[in-house]
């Protein structure tokens, strides 16, 4: 990078940091420490769009793109809904209850240990989940500006420790609101110029995408193992939804910090409406770095560290081999998209779906030639990571784009990172503060002890991240991993919440048994899913845990609590 993209880098990084620690100097009580000091709706839309929007969205969403298309989208469809049925739900009884965390309501319907599970529950998703959130770009950005990686996720987690631990959730919506600035400012910017890179016009470049099957928006076919089609985005997706942002602390701590319950009804209403087109435009973007690169001839393998230590070793002939080969047919696909950019705009469809077919042939043989690149790493690092969709994006930025801007782009993705992390350290802090420390361990402590013990526990959840992050590996893709992770556990969560408030005739002992039985389930459906169990085999796409996890909690609760009543 250039001088004017490390001054831009971290000026914005330093100073969003240094703003929010100015401004929420001073004293403050355990309230105004863990819900602010009570938000307009705006602020609290932003700032749960930015604890969402981690660092993975704009690193691995773009990639996503590149490599499936646009079909990604359909995974949101079902936000909406879960927003309206939260707004109608679950706040209202947050509010009536003045709770600080999603889970002393548990207690209130329940018993001590529904809660207590609950909240061990979140606080091991959500931890591991943080450490992810940190290790997901440290990884990437240290690849790419060539720093040590666990000097990366120090570099993240400490910034993001010393400002969530200073303010607060204060600190956190203040910070939210300049970063979540950042990031859509800067995405937008990098879809302009990219569209201004393309070598062909922009009405041809969408003849490309459309015809390559990237601007495939909606999928009607109904496939249990599809994880991006209509039905899971309007079903399965919808579960998990409820359960990320009306049970989930790093999301419910956002909306409690509102002025009144219809201001934080306003701000997660504006998440739901506001979310779709956000992640549109990303892909986009992402779609349109595809068009690109089928004209501009791009990396064989996009992580260049890589083929850099490759291109070092004794495996250097073979990958000029293949280099070589993957030059020549990249100018016979480049041909071919020519051609059949012209029989489109004469208007001969069906010359234009043979020269498709061809294309399709051709990229497979470039696949070919990118496995066997990828095999000579492998060959000559055992231990090196292959998978390189989610160094797309980024690789593209510092490849094409002008100084300045390549920094601001940068900027954006640490700014993500920071975001989503101190909302789960905030609400990490919140929840051992709550739910376990104050009520089952020190219940007689002053105000200013529970303060202190809320960022003492918040500094203990970010180192822990940042270990969890030094010792952690690539998933098949950092967006999806994230979606696991939550999915292995939000289903059992969302499922007890679901008894609590539609099911008054189920009591403690039943849910209590039931969530345990469920998220054993899951843990066994994931963990042999494609292989079976007893001689049941099933191949479930992992957005299905979040419904089944819930639905079994139901039916596991009513059956354990009928055979209460009949003893």
């Amino acid at each position: 990078m250039s001088t004017l993209d490390w001054i831009v880098l971290f000026f914005t990084l330093i100073s969003i940091a240094a703003f929010g620690i100015y401004k929420t100097r001073g004293k403050k009580n355990l309230e105004t420490y863990l819900k602010g000091n009570q938000n307009n709706w705006w602020t609290i839309g932003l700032s749960i769009m930015a604890t969402q929007a981690s660092a993975i969205t704009f690193l691995s969403t773009p990639g996503q793109a590149y490599e499936d298309g646009m079909r990604f989208i359909q995974f949101y469809f079902g936000l909406p809904l879960a927003m309206i049925i939260i707004s109608v739900s679950f706040i209202p009884i947050y509010y009536k209850l003045k709770v600080y965390t999603a889970y002393e309501y548990l207690e209130n319907r329940f018993d001590l240990k529904t809660r207590t599970l609950t909240s061990l529950l979140f606080i091991i998703q959500r931890g591991l989940a943080a450490g992810i959130t940190i290790y997901a770009p440290a990884i990437i950005l240290s690849t790419l500006l060539g720093w040590n990686l666990t000097f990366t996720n120090i570099f993240i987690g400490v910034l993001v420790i010393i400002y969530t631990v200073s303010g607060g959730t204060e600190a956190v919506s203040i910070t939210q609101k300049q970063q979540m600035a950042v990031m859509m400012g800067g995405m937008i910017l990098a879809g302009i110029i990219v569209i201004q890179l393309l070598p062909i016009s922009f009405g041809e470049a969408l003849h490309v995408a459309g015809k390559m099957d990237k601007l495939n928006v909606v999928s009607f076919e109904f496939d249990l193992a599809d994880r991006y089609n209509v039905w899971s985005g309007m079903t399965a997706a919808v579960f998990l939804f409820l359960s990320y942002f009306g049970t989930d602390q790093s999301q419910v701590q956002r909306y409690l910090s509102g002025q009144t319950l219809s201001q934080s009804r306003m701000g997660l209403i504006m998440n739901g409406f506001l979310k779709i087109p956000m992640q549109f435009i990303i892909l986009f973007i992402g779609v349109m770095v595809f068009v690109f690169y089928q004209y501009i001839q791009p990396p064989v393998i996009f992580n260049q560290v890589q083929t850099e230590k490759l291109r070092q070793s004794k495996y250097a002939s073979e990958l000029e081999a293949l280099e070589d080969q993957y030059r020549v047919s990249f100018e016979s696909s480049r041909a071919s998209y020519q051609e059949m950019l012209a029989a489109i705009e004469q208007g001969h469809e069906e010359r234009a779906d043979q020269l498709k077919t061809e294309i399709r042939t051709i990229k497979s043989e470039q696949n070919q030639i990118r496995e066997e690149v990828k095999s000579l790493i492998v060959q000559n690092d055992p231990a090196a990571e292959t998978r390189d969709t989610d160094y797309v994006f980024m690789r593209f930025v510092m490849d094409y784009l002008p100084p300045g801007i390549v920094g601001l782009l940068f900027a954006v993705i640490f700014s993500a990172a920071m975001s989503s992390s101190s909302s789960e350290l905030n609400a990490l802090g919140s929840t051992s503060t709550i739910d376990l420390y104050k009520r089952s361990i020190n219940k007689q402590a002053d105000d200013r002890h529970y303060v202190l013990s809320s960022k003492a526990f918040t500094a203990f959840w970010g180192l822990g991240a940042i270990l969890f992050a030094t010792y952690a590996s690539l998933f098949e893709n950092l967006i999806q991993a994230v979606n696991l992770l939550g999915s292995l556990f939000y289903g059992t969560i969302l499922g007890i919440f679901m008894v609590g408030f539609f099911m008054k005739w189920i009591k403690g002992q039943a849910v209590f048994i039931a969530a345990l039985l469920s998220q054993a389930l899951i843990l066994v459906v994931h963990f042999k899913n494609g292989i079976g169990v007893l001689g049941f085999h099933w191949d479930i796409g992992f957005l299905w845990y979040n419904a089944l996890g819930c639905i079994s909690v139901m039916a596991f609760g009513a059956i354990i609590q009928l055979g209460i009543r009949k003893k």
